[in-house]
């Protein structure tokens, strides 16, 4: 007999928030991999140490390739906006919103911030980033806004 599971595994729209919400922490993990990889391809270390074990002190520079993916661009945004997606999706959530629609803000929301960074990585002519992180704030204000009127019984 299998052990019964918390309440939480139950909840289906936890469930779909879950998963979505691992998706862009991996993807978050994918853009430090990348940051990696190009700081070793251009020999341009944020750190004297790091410079140091590969190559000499003239690797301990900034370079604009790099710069693009680092976390003050490509991941800074990433935690900017995946952070309060994390907030907003797991308050969601406890409202007990159709799962349907819960869904659907949760993927509208991770397929914005995933065409967001593809277009900041690759470079994509403009408005393509805008307007993914555009569509990517609108389930966020709506989960927000459900949220307000769930709670302002309670301020």
């Amino acid at each position: 007999r299998a052990a019964p599971s918390p309440k939480m595994m139950e909840n289906k729209v936890f469930m779909s928030f879950t998963f979505y919400s691992t998706i862009l922490i991996l993807k978050m993990y994918v853009v430090a991999i990348i940051t990696g990889q190009v700081r070793l391809r251009k020999k341009a270390f944020a750190n004297p140490e790091d410079a140091l074990r590969n190559g000499g002190l003239q690797y301990y520079r900034e370079d604009p390739d790099v710069e693009r993916c680092l976390p003050r661009r490509a991941h800074r945004n990433d935690m900017e906006n995946i952070f309060p997606f994390l907030f907003l999706g797991a308050i969601y959530s406890l409202l007990d919103p159709t799962p349907a629609v819960a869904r659907i803000h949760f993927f509208i929301f991770c397929v914005g911030r995933i065409v967001h960074t593809v277009a900041y990585l690759l470079q994509l002519k403009a408005p393509t980033r805008s307007v993914a992180y555009s569509v990517a704030q609108l389930p966020c204000f709506s989960m927000a806004l459900q949220i307000l009127l769930a709670t302002i019984p309670y301020w």
